[in-house]
């Protein structure tokens, strides 16, 4: 198969504003995930696709890979639609440019799922143990049926603990997908849907329109970067 990663890559972020450009370790958080996910070796490319001048000049001259894309996308997943429509790939891979510490290990996880020919699109999960966290709207929370399929996707606290009886594993969406290339087509011919609009959470499209997205528990993706404080956050996880 070939296998492509794609880091869609906005630079007017709504929550914080041109956060791909923010330095981290002396280094913008973009250039972190792309080099992360290129030093990997598990793609045939890996491109960043823009709708910035300021971001495709930070990677193209730092000898990385950028393309200039349209600038009214409503998703990560129409942005990269647009690069890899008219490539011969099999699977692409969804990078967030905010998961700086996206790793080898669970990227090799989730390119494995496709070995099972019913999956056409996978994601990413890591536990949550911090109350904070958990009740936090920025933390887009997922429940998974037995087989771990995706039920759903929501900012609000999921499931909701009714019975405090019970313990409950609450996980956190990481904004990492896969796709066969023929689902990603399929995603952006869809009008959005009533939950994607509400939530704002562009997975809630494959759901409502009846596909399940296959989910991997991941450990030590670390940081996604939505917001100053997760900025912080990953500094100190970097030890700065």
């Amino acid at each position: 198969m070939k296998i492509i990663a794609i880091i869609p890559a906005r630079y007017a972020a709504t929550r914080f504003p041109a956060k791909l450009m923010q330095m981290l370790q002396g280094k913008p958080i973009i250039r972190h995930t792309y080099e992360n996910t290129v030093g990997t070796n598990l793609f045939d490319e890996v491109i960043v696709a823009t709708d910035s001048e300021i971001i495709f000049n930070e990677i193209t001259q730092n000898g990385g890979n950028a393309i200039i894309t349209k600038g009214n996308h409503e998703s990560g997943s129409d942005r990269i639609a647009e690069v890899a429509r008219e490539m011969e790939v099999d699977i692409i891979i969804n990078i967030q440019g905010d998961t700086p510490f996206v790793n080898k290990p669970a990227l090799e996880e989730i390119i494995n799922v496709f070995k099972d020919e019913t999956v056409q699109v996978a994601s990413m999960m890591q536990i949550l143990t911090e109350q904070k966290y958990i009740e936090d709207y920025n933390y887009v929370k997922v429940v998974v049926d037995k087989n771990m399929n995706s039920l759903l996707f929501s900012r609000s606290v999921i499931p909701y603990p009714r019975n405090k009886e019970t313990v409950v594993t609450y996980y956190e969406h990481i904004g990492v997908y896969a796709f066969r290339k023929e689902a990603l087509i399929r995603f952006t011919k869809w009008e959005m849907t009533p939950l994607e609009i509400i939530e704002k959470i562009e997975c809630l499209r494959y759901l409502e329109n009846g596909v399940p997205l296959r989910m991997i528990v991941v450990s030590g993706i670390g940081v996604e970067i939505d917001t100053p404080e997760d900025l912080e956050r990953a500094s100190i996880a970097l030890g700065g």
